[in-house]
């Protein structure tokens, strides 16, 4: 047997000292061969866009190292049949690559964002970067304005993500920052205006077990952007009241 073998894995850097060479994982992309009941693997060009393999005839399975995921994108015009199949051969061709690789797959028309950032229709949203500036320069004033269209950013991200069912936010997590989340009634409008405040010195040094709340955690490709600590709504109205009094107005 010869000493080297394919391998779905490509040697980026060997040591002569006996350590294992690093092992760096390639980008692989496969088509459904409907004849065949099988995915075969495609030649990519180096100055391919990935969202150029997309065909309305075709499902295209994507081996995502980065992101330990396997996406098969759906073409509008395949078969139930051929998406059956797809689907019931995907995980055998997965485990050859990696078993800790999540399998999703997605339809043409209904792509979720993760996969348009993937494939390159998209550009991936950066949390942790800051605001270029506000609307108006060269003041102090500035800075308060800077903050706070912080704070709007975390709101929206805040408002795309939604609520289950029966619970409502009331404390949030950005990074090592802890805020109050609060809705107000805005005078002759029936839309609900959002505010984050953070909190002074209410929550004391040592562990927090945050007992009656249930936390949540937004994450986007494997990291956190937020926490949010929910709570069950009371009977009656909703009424915002938070446990931790002490916020900074």
């Amino acid at each position: 047997m010869s000493d080297k073998q394919e391998n779905p894995q490509k040697e980026v850097k060997k040591e002569d000292n006996g350590i294992p060479p690093i092992i760096k994982q390639e980008l692989k992309v496969f088509q459904f061969n409907d004849e065949l009941g099988e995915y075969e693997e495609l030649e990519i060009e180096e100055d391919l866009e990935l969202f150029e393999l997309l065909n309305p005839e075709f499902i295209i399975l994507f081996m995502d190292p980065d992101h330990f995921r396997v996406w098969i994108w759906q073409g509008s015009e395949t078969t139930t049949r051929m998406k059956f199949i797809s689907a019931k051969t995907a995980p055998s061709l997965r485990d050859q690559y990696g078993l800790s690789y999540k399998i999703t797959s997605v339809d043409e028309g209904d792509e979720t964002k993760g996969f348009k950032i993937f494939v390159g229709l998209e550009e991936e949203e950066d949390f942790e970067a800051e605001e270029l500036g506000p609307a108006y320069v060269g003041k102090k004033e500035d800075l308060e304005l800077l903050e706070e269209l912080s704070h709007e950013k975390i709101i929206l991200i805040l408002e795309k993500s939604g609520l289950p069912q029966g619970y409502e936010r009331d404390l949030v997590i950005v990074k090592n920052q802890l805020y109050a989340y609060r809705e107000y009634d805005t005078v002759g409008s029936t839309i609900k205006e959002k505010k984050l405040f953070p909190l002074k010195e209410a929550v004391p040094d040592g562990p927090y077990l945050a007992e009656d709340y249930i936390p949540r955690m937004l994450f986007s490709f494997n990291s956190v952007v937020l926490t949010e600590l929910l709570k069950k709504k009371p009977n009656g109205p909703n009424t915002q009241i938070s446990t931790i009094n002490e916020v900074n107005q």
